[in-house]
């Protein structure tokens, strides 16, 4: 059984173009497959998801890209958008990133859905934003050095689970599966420590494209043909 699903959603923009759109097009569109998705799991029983939102090297992108991709999400929080009636179904919204790095914009918007939708336990959704791999393993390591340094923690005491509390992922459990779309076959710094035994599926469709039988094969081939032996 497929517990936490995390998904890298690549080529909205690759997308956009090949459908005579303008790029940033792509980002819209790919909302939609986000909620697809959502709707895959609460159907599937899965409780936990992550979307690679935004992550950290995408400050790199254009003014007018990164100013349309906050505006889209600001809009899709609202109580009108796509996740405003995601919490009806029991929906929990969680921001997974480095915070300081949050646009001015959004964070008044992630605080208020993240708090609204606390209580809900049906599907954990991780919206991963701002966020990095490598930073995430850099945070832990300074919370744990600090604790240490404080005398709350001995260094000999210090296990993966220690490292795993002190990530901003802590409360979902790792991936089972990690599926790529946009036919790249990279994590591209996606859940660098939590995905190391996590099955992984790469799909040439680029992610406004994928269906719902594109997350159909995935799960029954986890479930039928992959075999999770941890090294045993």
């Amino acid at each position: 059984m497929i517990k936490h699903m995390a998904l890298v959603m690549d080529g909205n923009r690759r997308w956009a173009r090949a459908q005579g759109m303008l790029p940033m097009r792509g980002h819209a569109e790919g909302v939609k497959t986000a909620k697809k998705v959502v709707e895959f799991c609460l159907k599937k029983g899965i409780r936990h998801v992550s979307l690679y939102t935004f992550s950290i090297e995408n400050f790199k992108r254009t003014v007018q890209e990164k100013s349309f991709l906050f505006n889209l999400l600001a809009k899709e929080l609202s109580k009108d958008g796509v996740i405003g009636g995601l919490s009806e179904k029991g929906v929990r919204i969680r921001f997974v990133g480095d915070r300081s790095l949050f646009p001015e914009v959004l964070r008044a918007h992630c605080d208020r859905v993240e708090k609204e939708t606390a209580q809900n336990d049906t599907l954990t959704v991780n919206l991963l934003f701002c966020y990095g791999g490598r930073q995430e393993m850099v945070f832990s390591a300074k919370n744990i050095a600090q604790k240490v340094q404080d005398g709350t923690l001995k260094a000999d005491d210090i296990t993966e689970e220690t490292v795993a509390q002190h990530m901003w992922t802590n409360g979902s459990p790792d991936p089972d599966v990690v599926v790529r779309t946009g036919a790249a076959q990279r994590l591209s710094n996606f859940l660098l420590f939590q995905a190391a035994y996590s099955e992984l599926y790469f799909l040439d469709r680029m992610w406004p494209a994928v269906t719902d039988q594109d997350l159909e094969d995935v799960y029954q081939d986890f479930i039928t043909k992959r075999q999770r032996r941890f090294g045993k």
